[in-house]
């Protein structure tokens, strides 16, 4: 079989990676690759790409093997065995006075690397604890540091919507997100309310952001002035769900379908405002 483009990811909602095979394998198989943490099962998650389409400046690692029964159940044995790790070192970094929370614990499939994940405020030395893990563990010792959207992603738990955290259920990777789409959607900038279980803004806020930009081009700008019934009125609102604008005149406010309006041709809206 020609070599063909293999996309890979370890977890069910880790971040997919690019691999070269020419084995016989397809979309949903169990894998066993060699990454720079080691040995590691990883899923094919979609049908195997022509690697002559894609122009690839680096060099590709290659599929090891579709995975066995072992493999399966040494990966399975390791999950078990690094929920009993990471209870150990919890142990042993409390007796530290480091800023460290640990989050999570993983062993490569060969159990030759043992990482564990954690949180701080700054950064730690953890030289000598560094000493002690491995002469507990017998292996090598990974360190990581993560922010507070990986440890959502690792930890879970549900959102505001009251649905399982999008992070920790299907986003792959983290999208820019910032306090402009929020203001785009017209959202109230409550930052307690337009944040997630991270603490960081939401990732949802990036879904609609689109559509938002999009639809908003067939409304008249806020502050700008319209036809209504004969009269020139100002635009305070929008309600792009609904279609409806917000308007005031003589001190009176209120919604009206944007149907009924007509906005204002550019130099009849300064002849207005001149007027006015």
């Amino acid at each position: 079989m020609e070599e063909k483009l293999a996309l890979i990811r370890f977890n069910n909602v880790g971040k997919s990676y690019y691999f070269s095979t020419d084995l016989d394998v397809h979309k949903g198989d169990k894998v066993v690759v060699e990454t720079v943490r080691g040995l590691e099962l990883g899923e094919l998650i979609a049908d195997l790409k022509n690697i002559d389409e894609f122009k690839l400046d680096t060099e590709l690692k290659r599929v090891k093997r579709r995975a066995n029964r072992a493999d399966l159940d040494l990966y399975e044995f390791n999950k078990t065995k690094a929920t009993k790790s990471l209870e150990i070192c919890k142990k042993i970094v409390s007796q530290y006075d480091l800023d460290m929370r640990l989050v999570n614990c993983e062993y490569t499939l060969d159990a030759s690397k043992v990482i564990f994940m954690y949180t701080s405020e700054s950064r730690v030395d953890f030289r000598e604890l560094l000493k002690e893990l491995a002469s507990v563990f017998k292996c090598r010792i990974e360190l990581r540091q993560i922010g507070p959207r990986d440890k959502s992603k690792i930890v879970g738990g549900l959102g505001s919507c009251g649905l399982p955290l999008c992070c920790s259920s299907f986003l792959g990777e983290f999208d820019g997100v910032s306090i402009n789409m929020a203001k785009n959607q017209m959202l109230a900038i409550n930052i307690d309310k337009i944040s997630g279980a991270c603490g960081r803004l939401l990732c949802c806020l990036k879904y609609e952001d689109d559509i938002y930009t999009t639809e908003k081009q067939r409304f008249p700008k806020i502050g700008t002035r319209v036809k209504y019934e004969d009269k020139i009125v100002k635009v305070k609102g929008l309600n792009v769900i609904s279609d409806l604008v917000k308007i005031e005149h003589d001190g009176n406010v209120s919604f009206v379908s944007l149907n009924e309006i007509k906005i204002l041709p550019p130099k009849d809206h300064k002849h207005e405002q001149r007027g006015h």
